[in-house]
């Protein structure tokens, strides 16, 4: 144990790659919070009974690793039948495998090994709540962030916050502080999650390069009744079996 592990405390949260090192290993569950967008687009895929195969971003294996699948494969946003963006995966057909490469979402949840993982965001934090209690008492919220230009370093991302906020707000334990902030975080704003989304540094990029459906869709709260935990590599509806 380490003072960066949380121990103390049912309920843990702590940002990106780092989080998952410190925290995997030492709870029962884990979750991947991405809202702008990776979260959004598995909680969206899965509630169409899509299978989700995250995948590292720009590795050019994600071709032969789609075709070993016969999965769809992702593409740009703006330029692929299907993207990061949410709204191209509205009417994804029931058994489609999508691989799904991203910088943040994918990566983390590319990194975490045996721990029962889930994709968290605003749609599901209820059910993904739920799930993740029933894998036992511990549970671990992963913000994700984003990336800055320049170095790559981790950009800690306000509606990552407040997503993981979301997921922690429906769950029973002893929250650390760094999970009480989260909380605090997703309170101080449950009431204008349209607004704050919007303009937020992420929303205002995604809106001025013409994404601001997605920002939409990313900041609706509770209308997935569904999880979407990781089974044999990829994110499926809970309740469902990987074939």
């Amino acid at each position: 144990m380490t003072y960066t592990d949380q121990t103390p405390w049912e309920l843990r949260c702590e940002w990106g790659a780092e989080g998952v090192r410190h925290l995997a290993r030492l709870s029962d569950a884990m979750v991947i919070v991405d809202v702008l967008t990776f979260s959004t687009c598995v909680s969206i895929a899965t509630g169409r009974g899509a299978r989700v195969h995250p995948f590292p971003h720009d590795d050019d294996a994600r071709f032969a690793f789609a075709g070993s699948l016969q999965a769809e494969l992702a593409g740009p946003r703006g330029e692929s039948r299907y993207s990061l963006s949410p709204g191209t995966l509205r009417q994804i057909p029931a058994g489609t495998r999508l691989v799904l490469p991203s910088p943040n979402g994918s990566t983390l949840t590319l990194a975490i090994g045996a721990t029962p993982t889930f994709a968290g965001c605003l749609r599901n934090c209820r059910a993904v709540a739920r799930a993740a209690r029933a894998c036992g008492l511990t549970v671990a919220v992963i913000p994700a962030g984003e990336r800055w230009p320049g170095d790559d370093s981790l950009r800690p991302a306000l509606e990552d916050l407040v997503g993981a906020g979301a997921v922690l707000s429906h769950l029973e334990g002893r929250p650390s502080p760094e999970a009480e902030i989260a909380m605090a975080a997703y309170r101080s704003v449950a009431g204008r999650l349209q607004d704050v989304l919007r303009e937020c540094s992420s929303g205002r990029e995604l809106r001025e390069r013409g994404f601001e459906d997605d920002v939409v869709l990313a900041a609706e709260l509770d209308v997935d009744d569904h999880a979407a935990v990781l089974r044999d590599g990829a994110y499926v509806r809970t309740g469902e079996a990987v074939g």
